[in-house]
Parts: structure tokens; C-alpha cells; sequence
């Protein structure tokens, strides 16, 4: 492969990720794109992609081959590289149809492997026009990423492309495309559901798992709400993170949680639900603050995936030194040697994250894990 001429296809969902800080749980949606948009949402898909091919800038020789504008063409562009532009779109109004129009024209040119940025519904999308066909590596840019298709951050996709375009990585991979009912999820029900395998490169340290949940887990959830609500402080402000794990937390304070969303408790009483990043940093002008998440079953991520109200911006805010991560110790089980991650959008505030946390497992018992980028 080394010596050979490279071909690479990339494909960018322009509007993924655009719920996730305004709290609208996804982007899939004409209506719930505009009502992002109309919440002060800000596209992350080009500025992620950039990221991403920044690291493949070295290849000598390297086509880029793309669709127009806002679906690749831009970042490209952005990242000094002059692409082969092919298909049309309608600038401002691109649909799941285009992704899926563009990956069947790079599968017919022959590109050597599909770069895409999005998140679960674009993972489908590519799945349904190519298949198993095609290499394919996705950079995460959605709001929920179950797929086990996507690098862990937009760097590390970028660097894995570069390892299997010059020849260093050959291994591939089935990896699980999954998704979920978005309009379920906003009810409070999370159901995921494969819809196939797309073949990627693989690398360990460079790509995320299948999201899962650990068997025996439940159990544990108990001691570790009794463990954090004792030391909950009058006066600070608790941000409260998605998932089964945060949602013990409230139950053991009497209070009702959002299942998917963020919400803040004040003095043991919830303060407000499913906040969004801008209603996090109202209440952070007037309140010392400490954020309590969970971390990804079968991942590991801590920030980034299904999170992203508590933005860069929060967390600087709050100080990583407020931040109190907790886990059933089946899931940190489950996840072997390897890190906890963060994926924020800000490369300076995960590095920020790095290092070691303490990880609350059970009522005084704690584990310390390392937090990687």
C-alpha cells in the first residue's frame, strides 16, 4: 500500500452534533435542526473534520475526493488540500440522501477508504449505501454515538487514517453500526438497535467500543448515590449528567431525573431540568458548582458523548477539581486496561481532564483510573 498513490473520500453531515449543547438530545430532524439553530447551536461537523485531516496532511501525493461545500469541500479546503469535488447539493438544505448519494460515488471511484463525520444516523447512512464494500472510518461529531465505527476523538481519526493509507495498520474490522430513536429518547427511553457492521481500521488506543451496559451493575448504584448525596454541600450548585448511574443520585434525594438530559440541584431540591450549555453558564455567574457525570459502559468515555451541555466553557467554569465521576465497579471492570477519555470539542480542556481521577465505585470506596485524550 506504502508507495502507492492514496485516494481518500470524505464525507461530512454538516449538521450532526448540532442538538447536543442546546439539549435537544440529536440532530436528526428538519424542525429539530432549526430549533437548534434558533437556541444559538453552533456547527462542530467542518471544524472536527479539519481535525481530523490535518493529520493526513503528510501523505505525499494523497487525493481527496468529496462533495460540495458544507459536506467536505470546505474542510479540505481548510486544511490546504485541493479536492475532487463531485455531485451537487443544495447549500444549507442537505439531507441523508446526499450522504448516502455520496458514499455510492466514492465506492464506484474506487477510493481507498471512507472518512465521514457524523454521528449514529450518519453511520446508517453510510452503512445502507455501502455496506461492507468500502473501508470506512467515522470522526465523532454527533450528540449519541452507540456505533463502535467512530475513532475516539477527531485526531485519533485522522491518525488511524493515516496509518492504514500508508500501509502501517492493515487490520479491519467489523465494527457496529447502531442507532436510536431519537423521539423515544426525548420521552426518556433509550433502545438501541443494530443495523449492521461497517469494516473500518483498527487500532485499540485510536477507537471507541460498542456502547453496553455491564450485567450486575444495578446493584451497585445504591451505595454509590448514599456515598455522593452524604456529601453533598449546602450552598453549591450539583450539575447532574445523564445516565442510570446520576439518576440513583436523585432517586436517593427524592427527586425526578432526566434520564438523557443535565439537571441542577441546589440544597438537595432540583433547581432546574435538562439544561442546556447557556442555562449552565447563567447559573454558574451566581454559584460555586461541582459536576457529578458517569462514564460510558463498554467506552469509557467522561465527556462528549451524549453530554455536551456540560461544554468546555462549563467545565472551565467549574474546575476540573469540582468533578466527581462515578461508576458501578462492573463497568470500570468490564473496560480492562484500558483509559477513561474525554472528547469535549477543546483540545485544551481535555488535556486539561488528563491525568488521574478518582472514580466514586460504592459508599468510601473509590477507584483511580487514568483519563486519556
Amino acid at each position: 500500500m506504502g508507495a502507492e498513490k492514496k485516494k481518500l473520500g470524505v464525507i461530512v453531515n454538516p449538521v450532526a452534533g448540532l442538538g447536543g449543547r442546546v439539549g435537544l438530545k440529536g440532530s436528526d430532524g428538519t424542525e429539530i435542526q432549526q430549533k437548534a439553530l434558533a437556541l444559538g447551536a453552533v456547527p462542530q461537523a467542518l471544524k472536527r473534520t479539519t481535525q481530523a485531516l490535518e493529520q493526513v496532511k503528510g501523505i505525499d501525493g494523497l487525493e481527496i475526493v468529496t462533495y460540495p461545500g458544507e459536506m467536505g469541500e470546505d474542510a479540505a479546503r481548510a486544511s490546504e488540500f485541493e479536492p475532487k469535488v463531485i455531485g451537487s447539493i443544495e447549500p444549507g438544505g442537505t439531507t441523508a440522501e446526499d450522504t448516502r448519494q455520496a458514499a455510492r460515488e466514492m465506492l464506484r471511484l474506487g477510493v481507498d477508504l471512507l472518512l465521514f463525520a457524523g454521528g449514529d444516523g450518519t453511520a446508517r447512512d453510510v452503512y445502507n449505501a455501502v455496506g461492507a464494500k468500502l473501508p470506512a472510518l467515522g470522526i465523532p461529531a454527533g450528540v449519541k454515538i452507540h456505533s463502535a465505527v467512530y475513532a475516539t476523538n477527531p485526531v485519533s481519526a485522522g491518525e488511524l487514517t493515516a496509518l492504514y493509507l500508508k500501509g502501517r495498520v492493515d487490520r479491519l474490522r467489523e465494527a457496529e453500526v447502531m442507532d436510536i430513536d431519537e423521539e423515544a429518547v426525548r420521552q426518556g427511553t433509550v433502545s438501541a438497535k443494530l443495523y449492521g457492521y461497517l469494516k473500518i481500521p483498527f487500532r485499540t488506543s485510536l477507537v471507541q467500543n460498542l456502547k453496553m451496559s455491564s450485567p450486575g451493575e444495578e446493584a451497585s448504584l445504591a451505595s454509590i448515590a448514599y456515598d455522593v448525596v452524604e456529601k453533598m454541600e449546602d450552598g453549591w450548585l450539583y450539575i447532574i449528567g445523564p445516565g442510570t448511574t446520576t439518576r440513583a443520585i436523585t432517586d436517593e434525594l427524592g427527586l425526578e431525573k432526566t434520564l438523557i438530559g443535565v439537571d441542577v440541584v441546589l440544597n438537595r431540591e432540583l433547581l432546574a431540568v435538562d439544561v442546556n450549555e447557556v442555562q449552565l453558564l447563567n447559573l454558574l455567574n451566581e454559584r460555586r458548582a461541582k459536576i457529578i457525570v458517569t462514564l460510558i459502559g463498554g467506552q469509557g468515555c467522561v465527556f462528549g458523548r451524549g453530554n455536551q451541555q456540560i461544554s468546555p466553557n462549563v467545565i472551565k467554569k467549574v474546575g476540573r477539581e469540582n468533578i466527581i465521576v462515578v461508576s458501578a465497579p462492573e463497568k470500570l471492570y468490564a473496560l480492562g486496561q484500558r483509559s477513561l477519555w474525554v472528547d469535549t470539542g477543546d483540545r485544551d480542556v481535555d488535556r486539561m481532564l488528563s491525568g488521574y481521577v478518582r472514580v466514586v465505585t460504592g459508599y468510601n470506596q473509590r477507584a483511580v483510573r487514568k483519563v486519556s485524550c
